[in-house]
């Protein structure tokens, strides 16, 4: 475990409540940070601060803050890894456990889908959906209504929140008002800003921390991640540990060098920069690089880039702004079905303008 993510489960397990909403830019970590919440709170044995021991069942309940338990409780660090709870969350099969996500999402992660929707998708009857079904969550909600099967209560974790439709998060509303009593719940959001102000106002709110560049560069190469191309992936992935280990794990860390020479590829319009990068990707990167050139305009050291990587000479703020606007635009149908080579030409031309121009 991360140990940005280590402390911040010892904050969480310190407090008391039912409904847990962790927020932050995705490739912090939610996801991680969700599930060991949740391992932790169904674990048979979770460990303690000084005596690295387990307690009897009932003192486990007290030390993760269930009803009944003493404020003066120990915090336990975390789930033990070794019990038939945390074997059954790392196989995808615990009783008590209800892991909602997109179907992609699922799909992606190693998680198993309903047996019925897995049926539909097998037989091409539909695609995997990008957002959270309703129907998976009244199953869930059902769920939470049922008794414990190994008595150490149940969770329903649900990633990424926002990808819940109004319908969806209007269905989790009146469980979350009135939980069960043996059941919690923790939604994880790369964009809590989208999720319904009743759901929001019925959680209690974490923001993940970011954690330090050393701190981050040191896990990264704990990982893997060779320590010449870490800072630039993390740089890639805007300081997120997560991102960059993901950019790493895409096959990224050999393009590395070539996202500090993507500045100067935009500027003399080499469409090879983003040959066989998806588009919404292609214009993923060139919003950040937007960002940085605007964010330098007044003074604001650049997140993405370093700063000897982009153009030298002050660009025309008009220029950045309309390029600017033309990315968001780009954004919203970045995932509709166009001819991929002809877009990734557009976005091309559209940043050897912005890079190329006066003030």
């Amino acid at each position: 475990m991360a140990p940005w993510i280590a402390r911040q489960l010892q904050a969480l397990l310190a407090q008391r409540g039912h409904a847990w909403l962790l927020q932050g830019p995705s490739g912090l970590g939610q996801f991680d940070l969700a599930l060991s919440l949740v391992r932790t709170w169904l674990c048979d044995a979770p460990t303690l601060p000084a005596a690295r021991g387990s307690l009897p069942p009932e003192g486990a309940l007290a030390a993760l803050g269930r009803p009944g338990g003493g404020s003066d409780a120990p915090t336990p660090l975390g789930a033990c890894g070794a019990c038939p709870s945390c074997h059954g969350i790392d196989v995808h099969t615990h009783p008590d456990l209800v892991v909602l996500m997109p179907e992609t999402e699922m799909l992606a992660r190693g998680w198993p889908l309903p047996e019925k929707a897995q049926a539909e998708i097998d037989d091409k009857k539909r695609k995997p959906s990008k957002d959270i079904r309703v129907d998976a969550m009244r199953e869930a909600i059902d769920f939470a209504q049922r008794t414990s099967g190994r008595g150490r209560g149940k969770a329903l974790l649900v990633y990424p929140a926002e990808r819940m439709n109004a319908v969806t998060a209007n269905a989790l509303l009146k469980t979350l008002e009135e939980p069960p009593g043996d059941a919690r719940f923790v939604l994880a959001s790369d964009a809590a800003h989208l999720l319904l102000p009743t759901i929001r106002s019925r959680c209690q709110a974490h923001t993940l921390a970011w954690p330090a560049e050393p701190e981050a560069l040191a896990w990264l190469a704990e990982q893997g991640v060779a320590a010449a191309l870490a800072p630039g992936l993390l740089r890639a992935a805007g300081g997120r540990p997560a991102a960059a280990l993901a950019l790493a794990l895409a096959g990224e860390a050999d393009g590395a060098r070539a996202w500090a020479e993507l500045p100067r590829a935009l500027g003399r319009g080499d469409v090879a920069a983003l040959a066989g990068v998806p588009v919404p990707e292609a214009v993923a990167r060139l919003q950040k690089l937007c960002h940085d050139l605007l964010a330098r305009q007044v003074g604001a050291p650049p997140r993405f880039f370093d700063a000897a990587d982009l153009p030298a000479r002050a660009l025309s703020q008009a220029a950045l702004t309309r390029w600017w606007k033309q990315l968001a635009e780009s954004a919203r149908s970045a995932e509709h079905p166009l001819n991929p080579g002809l877009v990734t030409e557009f976005l091309v031309n559209a940043a050897r303008q912005a890079l190329n121009s006066k003030l």
